[in-house]
């Protein structure tokens, strides 16, 4: 992942929330002059996402912190295996002052586990859907401030990224509708008004609820409908109808218990927002050695 302004910022601003008052307690008990080296360790079975965010999180507590990445994101984690003896996965070596190590421990962790957390839900999700040709999405439904890092972290889980900003495509959703219908546009008429008014670079996407709006959105020239909260048959029908014409996506109460099931409909795509909104942290550690 390239570095942008936008994450150095982001580290920036997760450092401030958790140092603004210091560290008195590595300040108080670590000698300021004590090196030492520490790993990251996989304690869970996953995806890992993040790494080179904790990197600048090491680096921009102490330039003198030494951070080698051991596996890239993207990678498969194991955790400990005692009836083996296999040790977890180690994810990156640190070696540097114990203070800044342990003062920038937390912060780096938090990104760590949270995004890798993303990446191995999306990889439980792409892996349930193996052998139909669709394509899992993220959504907008990010925590503010994170879209960039957690969409990232979907991609290192195998998916695939949906509208990153309201700037990258036109969708048309039940709200938009409703206006359109007070002040008394179809559906029809929004599509054909959206071609009107944007660049013609822009996608056309509606959500649609029933057959009959399937029908209008197509006729009047969709690119895509989003398929919200319908039932398997009326999906099924609604690919049939719009096969060649429109790219389908699924979208709404969509899980891991029945996402093969929509998949197996002939849709294109099926966007999961509890992939960002709803994923759990991945148990990732660190370890002084």
């Amino acid at each position: 992942m390239i570095f942008t302004s936008e994450i150095e910022a982001l580290v920036d601003r997760a450092l401030a929330e958790d140092l603004s008052a210091g560290d008195p307690t590595t300040e108080a008990l670590v000698p300021s002059d004590l090196r030492g080296e520490s790993v990251i360790v996989a304690e869970e079975q996953g995806v890992l996402a993040g790494v080179e965010i904790a990197r600048a999180v090491f680096l921009r507590v102490d330039r003198t912190v030494a951070f080698e990445a051991l596996i890239e994101d993207g990678a498969p984690l194991s955790p400990n295996d005692p009836t083996s003896g296999r040790e977890g996965d180690m994810i990156a070596e640190i070696a540097g002052p114990v203070a800044s190590i342990l003062t920038a421990e937390r912060t780096a962790l938090n990104f760590l586990r949270h995004l890798s957390g993303i990446a191995s839900e999306t990889a439980r999700y792409v892996e349930a859907v193996a052998g139909f040709p669709v394509r899992i999405l993220d959504t907008r439904k990010t925590t503010p401030g994170l879209r960039s890092v957690e969409k990232h972290a979907v991609r290192m889980g195998g998916g695939r990224n949906h509208r990153y900003n309201l700037g990258d495509g036109v969708l048309i959703k039940d709200n938009h509708i409703d206006v359109m219908r007070r002040a008394g546009v179809d559906l029809g008429d929004a599509v054909r008004k959206a071609r009107a008014e944007v660049p013609h670079t822009l996608t056309i996407e509606v959500e649609v609820e029933d057959l009959d709006q399937v029908r209008e959105a197509l006729d009047a020239g969709a690119d895509g409908l989003l398929l919200d909260n319908m039932s398997l048959e009326v999906m099924s029908q609604a690919v049939g109808m719009a096969r060649g014409k429109a790219v389908l996506e699924a979208s709404g109460r969509i899980n891991l218990a029945n996402v093969r099931d929509v998949a197996a409909t002939g849709v294109d795509l099926i966007s999961v927002g509890a992939l960002t909104h709803s994923s759990r942290a991945l148990d990732i550690s660190l370890d002084l050695v």
